[in-house]
């Protein structure tokens, strides 16, 4: 009887460890299957050719979690999905990995849709209302995204 506690004292941190790490690897799927395509980079941009992106989640929708900031080397880029097929979670995914998979192009925003997001964040109506021009930035639309 002692050595059977002794030994389950012994294997309950190694238990305790695995199922840390197993928690830690966890990806989460969104939309499409992301394939094994290697990372690409912002500078590798090439509109209208499928690529894969990894970055840090800045925020998501806080509505129906319709679209992401993305932090990707030194550009935040907007992430939307394909045909508002698919969502992520509205909270909870601030620092996370994402790997999105799409099409990235130059874009320009709009001022409505810049007061759209805005709203959709919460913003107050003074700061919605001080979105005066338009932004030129990255703009990607997912296919799949996987949050580590």
């Amino acid at each position: 009887m002692k050595k059977s506690f002794l030994l389950l004292l012994l294997l309950a941190p190694l238990l305790c460890i695995s199922q840390g790490i197993s928690k830690e690897n966890s990806l989460n799927y969104y939309g499409e299957k992301v394939s094994s395509k290697s990372l690409a980079d912002l500078s590798q941009i090439d509109e209208g050719s499928l690529i894969k992106i990894q970055g840090t989640v800045l925020s998501s929708c806080p509505k129906k979690g319709c679209w992401m900031q993305v932090k990707v080397e030194t550009d935040t880029i907007q992430v939307m999905f394909k045909d508002y097929g698919f969502f992520v979670p509205k909270q909870g995914l601030e620092n996370k990995t994402a790997i999105i998979e799409g099409f990235a192009k130059q874009d320009t925003i709009s001022i409505e849709k810049l007061r759209h997001f805005a709203e959709d964040a919460g913003k107050s109506k003074t700061e919605i209302n001080k979105i005066i021009a338009p932004e030129f930035k990255i703009s990607f639309i997912a296919n799949g995204v996987i949050i580590k």
